[in-house]
């Protein structure tokens, strides 16, 4: 410690913190004063870094009184640590649910969530498309099943118009850099394996002939799985598909290529200097947030509409809520890490980008791991969401000072929402305190870096720098900074926050956060060939998404509205372990009661529309 540094923060036992909302605790907004940087500025802050001498003491010198240390590394933390968020079996009473066989098969599940789901008249993209005025529909699953049962079109047609959508989006005009990789003979390949089987009446599943984007972190055959950089993919090669990727294959849907990613995943914006800057379809000019960008943004243009991701510190989630889309991160473990790059093992595991909640939760039934004994995670239930509007006496737990940490619009909207889900289906919003959430911020924060630094160490240390991009070298120089002190006291703050979570579950049902603390900003030239650090947009960003990482907690995030210049506002529900059926409930109850005055993107693609080809 220096002289005149303030001294590190010593804990109290965690069962003696108040969590009600008379709670003294106090709330620190993350304090982010530096400036934006891109371009020049950039290349500079690396050169710097990467000195032999210079570069240490530079590191040195902006940790020496940062809050990591203060708050995590030198602090005085009396809970031993929490290495992984796993959580044993519990019989969660649940209400309207339907409990599966274990022995199921991906095409089987699906089949049972589709039976769950209301009946076609009464579908909420009838009314998506109502309200948004002719020209728009956000087709689903459903949609495109039964417009390939009734011969209305085939896999085939829909694949040859979502190629030239692709080209036409890749082109200079657009250039959304929506795909790292799309191979159209694949794509083709797997429509007409699709086509054939609905002529012979005999389609997979209802995802049969269904295209879903696949982020460049999750391994699909034929494509090399790179991670949005140019190296990886040739370090480290593809021989099978990852676990989530192959029970959607045997349920006939269409990999119909890989999407866009901040490098590494090392970054909120999305920019990526090796494949393109993926753009919002809402405003070309925004970010679409990261570091599952491509995924979000193809189903938000209507490309695809189901996207695979994957979820680390709110990767899903947070593009999800910038691009107006459902993002969902089921509770770790319940879905296989398998084929997934390992770049961060007790965060980060696949999470599901959809038009719809019905969508994520179709994707989410063929794609759940089952394949483990039943004593190491519950029973499977899913939800009956025909039903509900009749679920009663949900709890939605706020933290009114981290909630109102956000701008104005945001705010207000989410506000509304728990306005509308009272006013509809007469749910309470119970006040409470969570404690110390930047505090879990930073442990996070040191977590990941820690463990991708770690992970990728066999990589890194025969690799040329100059091959990574500007702006993941900076994170890269930071996360291997980080000491084995500060990695075992963040994950004694992570044994805190599972206490202190699981106290508030005892009186509420689930957790509600906006689900960015901004909407997208706009992205700059100069960052579009190295990157940004832009700290403050992107602390902003990740505010309300560390708990479902950090504690493995199933999360959920959908579109209430939008600010006052047409961005999408993301509204998040955070739950207990494996209540991932309750969250769906409330994801698409939510969606039912906000979906007035859906906005068309300004880059969207109608797939069913014959008047495309």
């Amino acid at each position: 410690m220096g002289l005149f540094s303030s001294p590190p923060k010593v804990y109290k036992p965690a069962a003696d913190v108040d969590l009600g909302p008379g709670s003294d605790e106090f709330y620190i907004s993350p304090n982010v004063k530096a400036p934006r940087v891109a371009g020049l500025l950039v290349k500079i802050f690396v050169w710097i870094l990467e000195m032999p001498i210079v570069g240490p003491i530079v590191l040195y010198i902006l940790k020496k009184d940062n809050l990591i240390n203060k708050l995590v590394s030198d602090a005085d933390i009396p809970e031993p640590p929490l290495f992984t968020p796993t959580h044993s079996w519990e019989d969660i009473p649940e209400q309207n649910v339907r409990l599966t066989k274990p022995d199921m098969s991906a095409a089987e599940r699906v089949q049972e969530a589709v039976g769950c789901l209301p009946q076609l008249p009464a579908r909420l993209e009838a009314t998506l498309a109502a309200d948004a005025g002719p020209g728009l529909r956000r087709w689903t699953v459903r949609d495109f099943s039964d417009a390939y049962r009734s011969g209305e079109t085939t896999p085939v047609q829909v694949a040859t118009r979502f190629l030239e959508a692709v080209r036409q989006s890749s082109g200079p005009e657009l250039n959304m850099a929506f795909f790292i990789s799309c191979d159209p003979e694949d794509v083709m390949r797997q429509a007409k394996e699709s086509t054939l089987r609905y002529q012979r009446g005999a389609p997979l599943s209802a995802l049969d002939g269904v295209l879903v984007g696949v982020k460049d972190e999750i391994d699909c055959l034929p494509y090399p799985t790179t991670g949005g950089t140019r190296w990886l993919g040739a370090a480290r090669r593809c021989e099978a598909d990852a676990a989530c990727v192959a029970q959607l294959r045997a349920c006939g849907a269409i990999l119909a290529g890989k999407a866009n990613m901040h490098e590494l995943g090392a970054g909120t914006s999305g920019i990526n200097p090796h494949h393109g800057s993926t753009r919002n379809p809402y405003n070309a000019s925004k970010v679409a947030g990261g570091s599952s960008s491509g995924s979000a943004a193809v189903v938000c243009a209507g490309l695809c509409p189901v996207a695979l991701g994957v979820d680390g510190g709110g990767s899903v989630r947070m593009p999800a809520a910038l691009c107006g889309v459902v993002g969902f991160k089921p509770t770790a473990g319940r879905l296989s890490n398998a084929g997934v790059l390992p770049l961060n093992w007790t965060v980060g595991m696949p999470g599901i980008l959809a038009g719809t909640v019905e969508d994520a939760f179709i994707a989410y039934s063929a794609i759940v791991d089952q394949s483990q004994p039943s004593y190491l995670r519950p029973e499977l239930n899913l939800p009956q969401l025909s039903s509900t509007p009749s679920i009663g006496n949900i709890k939605l737990a706020k933290y009114g000072k981290w909630f109102n940490d956000s701008a104005e619009d945001i705010r207000s909207c989410c506000d509304k929402a728990l306005q509308a889900l009272h006013a509809h289906y007469g749910w309470q919003t119970v006040d409470v305190t969570i404690p110390e959430i930047e505090e879990m911020r930073l442990a996070h924060y040191v977590t990941i870096g820690s463990e991708c630094t770690t992970s990728l160490a066999r990589y890194l240390d025969n690799l040329k720098r100059s091959e990574i991009g500007w702006d993941a070298r900076v994170a890269l120089s930071v996360y291997g900074s980080f000491s084995s002190r500060a990695y075992l006291n963040s994950q004694r703050l992570r044994n805190r926050q599972m206490f202190f979570h699981k106290q508030i579950f005892k009186t509420a049902d689930v957790i509600v956060s906006p689900m960015t603390g901004v909407t997208a900003y706009t992205l700059q030239d100069d960052a579009l060939n190295t990157g940004e650090l832009d700290y403050i947009n992107g602390a902003a960003l990740i505010r309300y998404s560390i708990a479902g990482n950090f504690l493995g907690l199933p999360a959920i995030t959908v579109k209430v509205g939008y600010d006052r210049s047409g961005l999408p506002i993301g509204l998040q529900f955070i739950g207990r372990p494996w209540s991932e059926a309750t969250l769906l409930h409330v994801a698409f109850a939510t969606q039912q009661a906000c979906a007035n005055g859906y906005k068309k993107p300004a880059v969207f693609y109608d797939l069913l529309n014959k008047q495309q080809d």
